[in-house]
Formats: structure tokens, C-alpha cells, sequence
């Protein structure tokens, strides 16, 4: 079955592109979840407007992508939450708060789709956090959880 897809899919594809997949993948996952809609010739506009929408958000080249993971690695983010007496959070961070966090540290602008926290941060101290700036770039800085007075 031929989709194009939504959102970016991993493994599979980013938004705009069209894609062969099995009948039951789309069905039962992809369309349902929003990630993809089934390809028709009225869609081909679609992806049109999504494509502009991607790249407007996209780091285009190699290396400014290296520049940029450069300068998010250098950077010491610190995030104040709310803990209790043993140093657990009440609640847990979230992507939000990660981006905010980076962009008041001074950091560039991050998309919230492209960073990933391996585990959830439910507690303070030190803990590691993935952007992906290109397909081919990922950059790694840590985040220092603090508990807010």
C-alpha cells in the first residue's frame, strides 16, 4: 500500500515522502496513529505543503548541523524542578522543559520531535540527552537536574 507520511517514522521515512508499505502496517498502525494517509493524486499537494513545512524546521548541511552540535555539547544546562526531601521529582521532565531549558542556557533553538531522553529524568542530578540535528548528526550534552527552592 502506498502512504504518504504525516510525521517522521523511524526506520521508514520523514514527513512528505511516499512510501510501499504492507497493507497491515498501514492499517493498523500508521494511518490510525496519524503518521501517514493513504496516497492519492489529490494527496501529491499535500506533500508539497509538508515538504515546505520540513524544510523551514530542517538543518540543511552537514556541517552547520556539526556547528550546532558542537555548541549544544559545550553548553551546561541546568533545570530547576520541584523534589522532594529524597531528590525525586514530583513528576518528571519533560521534552518541554528540556528545549526551554537548552534555549535559556543560551543554546540554539531545538525542535522538540528530534530530542530524545533515553530514560525519564524523575529525579535530580545529572542525566543524558540526545538531539538529532541531521540524519547523519546527533549530538549528546547532560542535563543537570537541581531541585527548585
Amino acid at each position: 500500500m502506498k502512504l504518504i507520511l504525516t510525521q517522521e517514522v523511524p526506520n521508514l521515512g520523514a514527513p512528505g515522502d511516499i512510501v510501499d508499505v504492507k497493507d497491515g502496517y498501514a492499517r493498523n498502525f500508521l494511518v490510525p496513529r496519524g503518521l501517514g494517509v493513504a496516497w492519492t493524486k489529490g494527496g501529491e499537494k499535500q506533500i508539497s505543503s509538508i515538504r515546505r513545512a520540513r524544510d523551514v524546521r530542517e538543518i540543511r548541511d552537514l556541517g552547520y548541523a556539526k556547528e550546532v552540535a558542537g555548541q549544544i555539547t559545550a553548553l551546561k544546562v541546568t533545570l530547576a524542578a520541584r523534589a522532594g526531601q529524597a531528590g525525586r521529582l514530583f513528576g518528571s521532565v519533560t521534552v518541554t522543559d528540556v528545549v526551554a531549558a537548552v534555549a535559556a542556557a543560551g543554546g540554539p533553538a531545538l525542535d522538540k520531535r528530534k530530542v530524545t531522553i533515553p530514560t525519564p529524568i524523575k529525579a535530580v542530578g545529572a542525566h543524558s540527552v540526545a538531539v538529532r540535528l541531521h540524519p547523519e548528526v546527533e549530538a549528546t550534552f547532560t542535563l543537570e537536574v537541581v531541585a527548585a527552592s
